[in-house]
């Protein structure tokens, strides 16, 4: 996980090395002001508690003996010859970190060496560099240990009191690391890093350990959390103790889904608020082993009077800056609101559930193979036998039956020798649980554990879907299929639902508030669609969107047979598919905000803003529901 430069200056510029060029701009040739800047610099700690080999402090160092440099330059400290005159206030041992291998600390130690040797050479010249090399002095703070286990305030201690080292020890490395005598008692600290990327289903024991020591304090659970995030909680909790910022690289699944609502909410009660941040980015550099994750970068402070900013990929445009006057927890620029499951739609759209469940050990679930060995009739295989779909079966065209038994059917079914076999195989594998819920389906074995249907014809929506789909695949299936617990349904509803789900709005609300399995988009009906903000719709607003998903499935429909997972593959996407996805985009944002959205960023925001306004009218409708009406001529008792 080796970090490239231009990802960590995205880290350190706007933590603190931007607002330092913007004082020197500020100073001019004020001698007075640039000393005071460099007196400033000097007492500036900077602490990596995830520091690898020491990249983030090296280029912290690196630049910051640039912007020294130009201040002496300014005040003509120089010598003719363009050296300084002076050595550098920088010094080695106000750089912190933490790594856990004990070959990278020593690496990170001897790479701060070598950048305080190059600066000299470059800003001091070479004669002086040499002499000021060697002896080996002390260098960086490195210490080797379990970041999450450790106490930050012994590692980086606001304040200190004499030093012990090692007397054979090459850089002189404190026995104490709360009993470091620097000059910088009481400075800024500014906390920099990117911390190891482990999600809640990929950590070790030991890590799920490491997590719930940060977090039990808080009486919340640390289940569902990713790894970094007990780094953001550990910042911000070192930041109520002495005066620090911090931002990290982080995987931007802790701005995305269930983390959300159980991280954030205990960050924002410590003081913190979110200064900056660089929303989703491919995650990129030099190493030969390059990690393929979509990553953020956050900086957090308590100091509400600084100045807010979004950093923002734009395709072909590059980055664009925007001001903030507040950063939400999913890198969006509104209101602090986390997005909470629920029961029925914020919006008041068809209900969507989970398809069925089989909890057959196999038997109710057939493949066509299996179809044909139970030697049915035509009458029987349209009594019994039915399509059926998960997943897969929708995405990538696998062909599924199943045993779909009403209770007015059971008695004719169990005369069919090949069907009771099977129905006495579900009963003996329920029977058999250690579930007492599964043992009591037992009494009505011939069927899934529900049995829901439509009348007409049903929407299916997988559960999970590959990120590199510019659209959710959503589909309609007849009153004859039924669709498994592995998908959702919408049993019955209007067709212009589709052209919600279908649509690019909702594919950017669901990838942030459900989040993410691996690199795929996961659906929650409760968390995606209950939550999903739509405008009221007039009838000509449904018309409109019901015509654009007939549009949609024409356009797949001229591709027969092709699947799903071939009509959606992001290189070879039909044009007419597209063009009638990119018109239903159209017209659906239209009626958001009569034109189409510049980009994802917008939609989230509109969408965001959309959510507060309509959780605050229902909760304030819903209090006034339970205030008391008052009485008149109601007297005092005492």
């Amino acid at each position: 996980h080796y970090t490239s430069v231009p990802n960590i200056l995205k880290v350190l510029n706007p933590l603190f090395l931007d607002d330092l060029r913007g004082q020197l701009e500020k100073a001019g040739d004020n001698p007075r002001k640039l000393l005071n800047l460099r007196k400033r610099m000097a007492a500036i700690r900077v602490f990596d508690p995830a520091c690898g080999s020491g990249n983030f402090l090296v280029i912290a160092y690196i630049q910051m003996r640039e912007i020294e440099m130009e201040i002496l330059r300014r005040r003509g400290d120089v010598s003719e010859s363009g050296y300084a005159n002076q050595p550098s206030w920088i010094k080695l041992e106000n750089f912190y970190g933490i790594e856990i291998k004990d070959f990278a600390v020593e690496v990170a130690r001897l790479s701060l060496l070598i950048a305080e040797f190059q600066c000299d050479v470059k800003y001091i010249g070479q004669k002086q560099a040499r002499a000021l090399v060697l002896p080996l002095r002390k260098t960086g703070q490195i210490y080797q240990g379990n970041a999450l286990r450790m106490n930050w305030l012994e590692v980086c201690p606001p304040t200190s009191a004499g030093v012990k080292t090692h007397a054979d020890d090459l850089f002189q490395t404190p026995l104490d690391q709360g009993e470091i005598d620097l000059d910088n008692r009481g400075g800024e600290a500014f906390i920099c890093g990117n911390p190891p990327y482990k999600g809640s289903q990929t950590q070790t024991k030991e890590q799920k350990s490491d997590l719930a020591a940060v977090f039990d304090s808080y009486g919340i659970s640390s289940k569902q959390i990713d790894y970094v995030g007990g780094w953001f909680m550990k910042a911000a909790t070192f930041a109520k103790t002495t005066e620090t910022d911090a931002a990290f690289v982080s995987t931007n699944s802790v701005c995305q889904g269930r983390i959300v609502p159980i991280l954030w909410p205990r960050i924002f009660e410590t003081g913190a608020i979110i200064r900056f941040a660089h929303t989703s980015f491919k995650w990129a550099n030099l190493a030969s082993h390059n990690a393929g994750v979509t990553v953020a970068v956050i900086g957090l402070t308590r100091d509400k009077s600084k100045r807010r900013y979004v950093f923002d990929l734009d395709g072909e445009v590059g980055t664009t800056v925007r001001e903030a006057r507040n950063i939400t927890p999913y890198l969006t620029i509104g209101e602090n609101i986390v997005v909470d499951s629920r029961r029925t739609s914020v919006s008041h759209l068809h209900s969507m559930s989970f398809g069925n469940m089989p909890v057959d050990g196999g038997n109710l679930l057939l493949s066509a193979g299996e179809v044909g060995d139970l030697n049915l009739t035509e009458t029987q295989k349209e009594q019994y036998v039915r399509r059926i779909y998960g997943s897969a079966e929708f995405i990538r065209g696998i062909v599924r039956f199943c045993l779909w038994i009403e209770d007015t059917q059971l008695q004719s079914a169990l005369d069919i020798e090949s069907i009771k076999k099977r129905i006495d195989s579900v009963r003996a594998m329920r029977l058999a649980s250690k579930d007492s819920g599964t043992r009591e389906m037992a009494i009505r074995s011939h069927q899934f554990r529900e049995m829901n249907n439509s009348e007409h014809h049903t929407l299916i929506l997988p559960g999970v879907s590959s990120e590199g789909r510019a659209y959710l695949p959503i589909g309609i299936l007849d009153n004859r299929s039924a669709v498994t617990n592995l998908a959702f349904a919408l049993y019955d509803a209007p067709l212009w639902n589709m052209a919600l789900i279908a649509s690019r709005m909702h594919l950017v609300w669901i990838a942030t508030v459900c989040g993410k399995l691996k690199t795929d988009f996961r659906y929650s009906n409760t968390l995606g669609w209950n939550t999903f903000p739509v405008p009221s719709l007039t009838e000509q607003n449904k018309a409109d969107l019901t015509h654009r998903a007939e549009d949609i499935l024409l356009a797949r429909e001229a591709h027969f047979p092709a699947t799903i997972a071939d009509l959606y593959d992001p290189d070879n996407m039909p044009e007419d598919l597209r063009h009638a996805h990119e018109r239903n985009d159209e017209v659906l944002e239209r009626i958001y905000i009569g034109r189409r959205f510049k980009n994802d960023t917008e939609r989230l925001e509109k969408l965001f803003k959309m959510y507060t306004a309509m959780t605050n009218a229902e909760h304030d409708k819903n209090g006034a529901k339970k205030r008391p009406a008052r009485k008149k001529n109601s007297r005092k008792v005492n």
